[in-house]
Parts: structure tokens; C-alpha cells; sequence
């Protein structure tokens, strides 16, 4: 399988760091969805990553999909989210608030980066939503003394979450005091001690 994109993109990170989970093997491509569009558009016409290309050719886009993909690979007895029930829920919402943390921190970037002329109201909003999202992220998180967010194994809502956490606070560091969130930096310092975090990084550098 061939996995297209860069790691300092959260979403790509995710995918990457839950296939060294699974023991997986995986082939990458570190494109980029500026210098190497047109790499990406015949496999994915969005252009965008992470893309995933299946041994016999079949395309799966978007993280989440990618994911639930490679947990029915693997297996419900493997598969790093709950098979149902509120416990599913509860992880697909930790996902969900990571994954948008993510999305509006991506939206900070294009503002800043892209634009000669930036929107203090878009830039406003959306550092008022990174924000929120991290009040209710540190609610969570500092409810629990686990290891990881529900419990003693890792799940993708702790993925999720480390990588939209690095992506945030290299992207922004003028935007996360990380002394308001200590519970959120302290789940991200103890995943980003384990293996495959440590391998699966690339230092966030804006676009141009």
C-alpha cells in the first residue's frame, strides 16, 4: 500500500503512526498538496492527503476513511477504537473535536500564509474555536488518571489528538499556552515518548 502525503500534516501523521501500530507495512510518498499536486490529482482529483492506493490499485481518501479501513483489516479484537456503543461514540468525539482542532488550525495557516490581505474576523473565529475545542479536550482528558484517554491501550482518539496537538502548538505557538491545558500536554508528551511518534514526525514548515 502507498501512503501520499507529508507528516507534518496531523491527518497523514495519524494514518502513518496508526499503521506502524498494526505492524503494517505501508510504502510512503511524502508529496505536498502545493509542490506536488499534480502527483496526487490522478490518484485523488481533490488533491489532497492523506491518500491511501490499495495493492490492487483502489484509491481510499480522508483519514477517517483510511482508518476505518485499516481497523477492519486488522480486526475488532485489534482495531484501536470500540466496535460499538457509547464507548465507540465517546471515541469517535474525541476524534471528531481532534480532527476539527486540526482542520481550524490548518484554516489559521492558509489565512496567514496565503493571503496578502488578512480576515481579523476569520482569524478571530477561528482562534476562539482552537481555543474552545482545547477547554473541552482538557475537561476530558483531565477526567481521567489513565494512560491514555480511555484506559490502558491506545486508541485513535489519542492519536488523533497528539498530532492535532503538535500540528497546534508548531503552527501556533503565539495562539496555545500550553500552561492552560496541562492535562492535554502532558497525554501529548506521553504519546509522543512512544516509538512509533518518535519516527513518524516532520517539523511543520508553512506553505509559500
Amino acid at each position: 500500500m502507498i501512503l501520499i502525503g507529508q507528516y507534518d500534516s496531523p491527518f497523514v501523521r495519524r494514518v502513518a503512526i496508526a499503521f506502524r501500530l498494526y505492524e503494517m507495512e505501508f510504502e510512503h510518498r511524502p508529496w505536498s498538496t502545493f509542490g506536488d499536486g499534480d502527483k496526487i490529482a490522478p490518484f485523488n482529483p481533490l488533491r489532497r492527503v492523506p491518500t491511501l492506493v490499495l495493492f490492487d490499485g483502489e484509491v481510499v481518501i480522508d483519514s477517517t476513511t483510511i482508518l476505518d479501513f485499516l481497523d477492519e483489516e486488522v480486526g475488532p479484537s485489534r482495531a484501536m477504537l470500540p466496535e460499538y456503543g457509547p464507548a465507540r461514540r465517546a471515541a469517535l468525539k474525541i476524534c471528531a473535536l481532534s480532527t476539527g482542532l486540526a482542520d481550524k488550525a490548518v484554516a489559521l495557516v492558509y489565512e496567514q500564509a496565503l493571503h496578502a490581505q488578512t480576515s481579523e474576523i476569520w482569524l478571530a473565529r477561528c482562534r476562539d474555536q482552537v481555543e474552545a475545542v482545547l477547554d473541552a479536550l482538557e475537561v476530558s482528558r483531565a477526567a481521567s488518571n489513565a494512560p491514555f484517554w480511555f484506559g490502558h491501550m491506545i486508541s485513535h482518539a489519542d492519536i488523533a489528538f497528539a498530532c492535532a496537538w503538535r500540528f497546534v502548538t508548531e503552527a501556533h505557538p503565539s495562539v496555545v499556552d500550553i500552561a492552560r491545558w496541562p492535562a492535554l500536554a502532558q497525554a501529548a508528551a506521553h504519546c509522543e515518548a512512544l516509538p512509533a511518534f518518535d519516527e513518524i514526525k516532520q517539523v511543520f514548515i508553512p506553505p509559500r
